[in-house]
């Protein structure tokens, strides 16, 4: 064991571990306390966001709320909570939990920084609608004020996401959608879609599988107890009263009511809708397709007045083949569904 040649072999191997585990910001030691920073900065911007939103509705946050959003233990929060206390983010008083100054501005921060990554997203990736708000959960803690600041210039400064909710200005100031819930709108009223909850994600995912959006044009046929019949993009939607408070909508001046007298279905058919066979010129791509695949819509020569025809479908029935400008390109129905086209006479 005294070879020199082993103990030189035996020390290199030691510091090499010990480089590896304690080297500074790239070791092991230093990324797992950087992760563990993260995920307690990530509890307590969580817990802000829903204490304020909470405020927002009118409601009062727990410490069991707080848990389940943040899907801790109740004791995790009362550690959490004190210290975000110690360091003036928050009152506490009995069981009344509200934000200081310090704790509102950061809470509009985060808020900020999740809703400009879902604008962000939909306008400018290709992921699907249903992945923009975990995909944003995700990310949101890593922008600061200055990258929030940067991003909202890149985007145009928006000022509300992709499901309406308002985007706060870095002064913390917002345009709320002044909508009101889908149920209480009175029969044959037609209306704008300003919101639409992405939470919880279940019912979202729901709202995404109706084809809804902010912006379409809705008519309500019928409301009871048991469901809420209506119609908008064209087509007659049926939905329980519980989802349909997730859609907020405001009602349109009397000059537009008088124009939308009689529910009218967005201008053509579906492309998915064609015939094999068939051909039909291209009205629109719908407003609901956004960022990646709205591009590459384009980039593919799906434009207003062009020809389109469905050539042949897949023995399992997706996609179908279409040819356009002497090219044949491959869609899925629900790719297809974004493509409204006017059937050839």
């Amino acid at each position: 064991m005294n070879n020199p040649a082993v103990l030189l072999l035996m020390g290199t191997a030691v510091l090499a571990a010990a480089a590896v585990f304690l080297w500074p910001e790239k070791g092991i030691w230093s990324r797992w306390q950087q992760a563990r920073q993260l995920t307690d900065r990530a509890r307590r911007e969580d817990a802000l966001k829903h204490i304020y939103k909470y405020e927002q509705k009118g409601r009062r946050a727990t410490v069991e709320s707080i848990a389940g959003a943040l899907n801790v233990s109740t004791n995790d929060v009362a550690e959490l909570l004190s210290n975000m206390q110690a360091d003036h983010l928050l009152h506490i008083h009995s069981d009344n939990i509200t934000l200081t100054a310090d704790g509102l501005e950061s809470a509009l921060h985060i808020i900020r920084a999740h809703r400009l990554w879902e604008r962000y997203l939909a306008e400018q990736t290709g992921f699907s609608e249903a992945e923009w708000h975990s995909q944003a959960e995700r990310y949101e803690h890593q922008l600061t004020p200055e990258a929030a600041d940067a991003l909202s210039a890149r985007l145009g400064h928006p000022t509300h996401d992709p499901h309406g909710d308002p985007i706060p200005s870095a002064e913390g100031t917002y345009v709320h959608h002044h909508g009101q819930p889908l149920n209480e709108l009175p029969p044959d009223q037609p209306a704008r879609i300003v919101h639409l909850e992405d939470e919880p994600e279940v019912v979202y995912a729901q709202l995404v599988a109706e084809g809804l959006h902010p912006g379409q044009t809705v008519r309500l046929i019928e409301s009871n107890s048991t469901r809420i019949r209506f119609w908008a993009n064209g087509d007659e939607h049926l939905l329980a009263p519980i989802v349909a408070r997730n859609i907020s909508v405001r009602p349109l001046p009397a000059v537009v009511q008088e124009e939308t007298a009689v529910p009218q279905p967005e201008h053509g058919t579906r492309l998915s809708e064609l015939p094999l066979g068939a051909t039909a010129e291209v009205i629109r791509i719908s407003p609901n397709c956004r960022g990646a695949e709205r591009r590459r819509f384009m980039d593919l020569g799906i434009l207003p007045g062009t020809a389109i025809t469905a050539e042949m479908r897949s023995p399992s029935g997706e996609p179908t083949a279409y040819r356009i400008r002497d090219a044949i390109i491959a869609l899925r129905s629900n790719q297809a569904n974004h493509i409204y086209v006017k059937q050839a006479a």
